[in-house]
């Protein structure tokens, strides 16, 4: 083989890999949020506030200082999300460093409850949840 075409091999090799990480980027990145968003789930269902509480973002944190006010807000405010029955994932959108996730629930009570989640990058690369809305479903449940 001449090292010509050895070169030109070598360059569409490179060109492969440096756009593979970009499409799998996206991927990851959806599949990340599910994974925080589930985890602050799981914590709140088993009562952790200091791992529920990890995953929110520094704003968050500074207007609730600690994980046990933290977990009053979410148990008061946030009842679907704090004890859920079920919930699914729904669309994701990727803008740049901020991710919103619309995640549907049922809550315990069998309302059913659309979260929309905001996410975004921390100085240190990790994502965090700065944000979580809820939007009753209109005719379903109790």
């Amino acid at each position: 083989m001449s090292s010509l075409l050895r070169t030109l091999c070598a360059l569409i090799v490179c060109a492969i890999a440096a756009t593979a990480p970009a499409a799998h980027a996206a991927d990851t990145t959806a599949s990340e949020v599910q994974g925080i968003i589930s985890s602050q789930i799981d914590a709140f269902k088993h009562q952790d506030g200091a791992k529920a509480y990890s995953f929110a973002s520094r704003e968050v944190q500074l207007i609730f200082p600690s994980a046990d006010m933290f977990m009053d807000m979410v148990r008061t405010g946030y009842a679907a999300v704090y004890n859920p029955q079920q919930f699914q994932f729904g669309p994701f959108a990727a803008e740049g460093d901020f991710f919103k996730q619309l995640v549907d629930i049922t809550a315990a009570d069998g309302t059913a409850w659309t979260a929309e989640y905001t996410l975004s990058r921390a100085p240190d690369g990790t994502l965090k949840i700065g944000g979580c809305r809820l939007i009753k479903r209109p005719g379903v449940g109790a």
